[in-house]
């Protein structure tokens, strides 16, 4: 029964997984020193991908790399990948295959989302208290371990950081059941930890790094609940807010860079705040989401939700490169996040 919340009869997939990036091991078979590799390692980057998306002033801050070791590094790395040379789009096209969603457990929000919180990108959802941003969330740490019906997507592993004190593990268990899952198997196949500050929250994606390292492939989904809570605590007044959005650009950066590396989806949620400037605008909502332009850029797809009547949620496209403009209803239920009833 356990095999049910991760199928593992599906290997052909997850060796597709493990063969999407390449380890910096590597490096050693071109004349990088095995300790060096290991000082990468330590700071997080354990992927060739991951030495490209490392800038070389970055490199060289860690400890026991001199400038002309990371400009070697570097080179053998641009030798690795190819260099820099560009791909048409039928390419990039074949490599898009590669992406795959995880399902909501309601299939009007699928449909919403274009069949669900998509892989090598971040959704952010934000929208007032009991919304169902949360409740999303612990439905998507037992939908994300279930294999799709195309047999496309083999299901896997969740990692869970709570910024807001928000995980309730036995929530896990009744959305299980609604399943017919194996609640401890489901129960131990996400990871949880607790960010205390926003320095503590930019850490642990190191550790997440490491971790989607050790396991290639059998990690699917990140959720970060919620992603500016800390950062509002640590940072406060108009006199921090420079150095709040260049830190929060810099985490978003290493957020989008992980989820492209290990090919996994990554979820967050967000908060509002009132505007003080919508009444000069005669804007209906005078509520946005926080983080400012920031945040707006780096989430690859937005979705603003609300409530509705009773148990039911609305949700909206608020931004998306691919999806329209739309509006989906959805429930939340004993068995989490599901298709409201008429």
């Amino acid at each position: 029964m356990a095999d049910q919340a991760l199928d593992t009869e599906e290997a052909a997939i997850i060796e597709e997984d493990v063969s999407f990036f390449t380890d910096i091991e590597e490096l050693q078979a071109h004349g990088i020193n095995a300790a060096d590799i290991k000082k990468l390692k330590t700071a997080g980057i354990c992927t060739v991908r991951g030495v490209q998306m490392t800038t070389r002033r970055k490199m060289c801050n860690i400890k026991g790399l001199s400038e002309a070791k990371v400009d070697k590094i570097k080179e053998v790395t641009a030798k690795l990948s190819g260099g820099d040379s560009f791909v048409t789009a039928l390419v990039m096209s074949e490599q898009r295959k590669l992406v795959f969603r995880v399902s909501t457990g309601s299939g009007e929000l699928d449909t919403l989302f274009g069949g669900g919180i998509e892989s090598m990108a971040i959704t952010e959802v934000f929208g007032e208290f009991r919304t169902g941003k949360t409740q999303l969330a612990h439905t998507l740490c037992v939908t994300a371990q279930l294999p799709n019906e195309a047999g496309s997507y083999t299901g896997g592993k969740v990692i869970f950081i709570d910024t807001e004190n928000t995980f309730r593990p036995d929530r896990l268990r009744s959305i299980a059941d609604r399943f017919n899952l194996e609640q401890e198997a489901v129960l131990d196949n996400v990871l949880y930890t607790r960010a205390f500050t926003s320095e503590h929250q930019f850490e642990i994606l190191d550790h997440v790094a490491a971790q989607f390292h050790q396991e290639p492939g059998i990690f699917k989904l990140l959720i970060i609940d919620s992603i500016m809570a800390l950062f509002r605590v640590d940072f406060s007044g108009r006199g921090e807010l420079a150095d709040r959005q260049q830190r929060l650009a810099q985490y978003l950066s290493r957020l989008q860079k992980i989820s492209e590396e290990y090919n996994v989806s990554v979820y967050i949620t967000n908060q509002m705040t009132a505007d003080p400037g919508a009444g000069m605008s005669f804007q209906v909502d005078p509520k946005k989401p926080i983080g400012g332009h920031i945040l707006a850029h780096a989430s690859t797809t937005r979705v603003m939700l609300r409530k509705g009547r009773g148990e039911t949620r609305i949700a909206k496209i608020y931004d998306s490169p691919e999806l329209p403009e739309n509006e989906a209803t959805f429930a939340i239920t004993q068995g989490g996040v599901a298709d409201a009833k008429e």
